[in-house]
């Protein structure tokens, strides 16, 4: 994207306000935002948009609908220059045979998921880095985890100042994680490096917060919003660590994938250690699984992984217990050890013996491979 954007304005060069004392200045600041990280405010009708595109309208209604938008009436002036340019992109690529148009959907909506979710965490971390309240200070304050005007204008200011700053790191960290994926995927089709065809092996793990319900009815809105969000960042820190990948965080859960049952098995039990020496959180349990499992959209799923979902729940607190797949698996390798407990019958998987993972004796953490999962 280029620094002059269409409309004449620069991204951040808009003068934003810091307050919206009333509804009226909350609408300005609303339109000064939009022409500020788009180029101008919206005064585009979808036939415009899709007239200048040079895209057939139903065409323009299937894309703008796969970026998670709403689909809006003809006259309604929703758009701007910056909406008919990506989509005369997108459609460009059809048209040339680079991609097809099923293709060009799909990519569109894996973006959109993305970047939905991307922008509301940006602007939540934003306006609560411009909140000073300390834990302590939220007491007998308005805790709700919405921000109240000033922060949000202040936070709305902040982003739109600094958008052009923050757009090549997103990029270069898109460019970084889709050379890792394609690594993967060309590892995983390589015959040689696996025994299986048919789906990679994973080491899928779920950790779980101990009586986490019990928090939530103690806690305000904002202070359980700075609970999940501490939880999420620790956990994906010890699971970056080690090589592996947080597929998804749910509220009070996490589920972590890895190449190596090894590195897996380092991060179950640096979650556990991380956890109990935090006053913040309460105490994790971890499960874990070893098998084959299947990647759509970014997710996993299969059989693997719902084994390490049910083996989670029946993990004591600050334990990591795992299937007999990954104790076997484990079994040829220095630095921990996997203690045989009683058989289960989990719900929809049957019995499984479950095993108690721990570290060798001696205390020494072993070296694991810093393998991308």
């Amino acid at each position: 994207m280029s620094d002059e954007q269409p409309g004449g304005t620069a991204p951040g060069d808009e003068d934003v306000p810091a307050t919206t004392p009333a509804a009226d200045d909350a609408d300005d600041l609303a339109g000064r935002v939009e022409r500020a990280l788009l180029g101008r405010s919206a005064s585009m009708a979808r036939a415009e948009v899709s007239e200048g595109a040079g895209v057939d309208p139903t065409e323009a209604r299937r894309f703008w609908h796969a970026m998670g938008f709403q689909v809006v009436e003809d006259d309604e002036a929703m758009f701007t220059d910056a909406d008919r340019e990506a989509l005369a992109r997108v459609t460009e690529l059809v048209r040339r045979g680079r991609v097809s148009e099923e293709l060009a959907l799909g990519m569109t909506r894996a973006f959109a998921r993305t970047a939905d979710r991307l922008a509301v965490w940006q602007t939540q971390l934003v306006a609560e880095s411009l909140t000073a309240d300390t834990p302590d200070e939220l007491e007998g304050k308005d805790t709700r985890s919405v921000p109240e005007p000033r922060i949000a204008a202040d936070a709305a200011n902040l982003l739109a100042r600094t958008v052009d700053e923050i757009e090549p790191l997103l990029v270069y960290v898109w460019r970084r994680h889709l050379t890792n994926a394609i690594q993967r995927m060309l590892a995983d089709a390589d015959p040689a490096l696996r025994s299986d065809p048919s789906a990679p092996f994973r080491a899928v793990g779920f950790a779980d917060l101990v009586s986490f319900t019990s928090f939530v009815r103690r806690m305000s809105e904002r202070q359980l919003a700075r609970l999940v969000q501490h939880f999420e960042l620790l956990a994906s820190d010890v699971v970056a660590e080690h090589g592996g990948r947080v597929i998804k965080t749910v509220g009070d859960e996490v589920l972590f994938v890895h190449t190596e049952v090894a590195a897996a098995s380092a991060i179950a039990l640096d979650l556990v250690d991380a956890m109990a020496g935090d006053d913040l959180l309460p105490p994790v349990r971890v499960g874990m699984a070893h098998g084959r499992v299947i990647s759509r959209l970014g997710d996993v799923f299969g059989v693997t992984v719902n084994k390490a979902s049910r083996i989670t729940a029946v993990t004591p607190s600050g334990t990591v217990y795992v299937d007999e797949d990954m104790a076997r698996a484990l079994g040829s390798v220095s630095g921990f050890t996997a203690v045989e407990r009683r058989r289960r019958m989990l719900r929809g998987i049957g019995v499984v013996t479950l095993h108690e993972l721990r570290r060798a004796p001696l205390g020494r953490r072993p070296a694991v491979p810093n393998a991308s999962s």
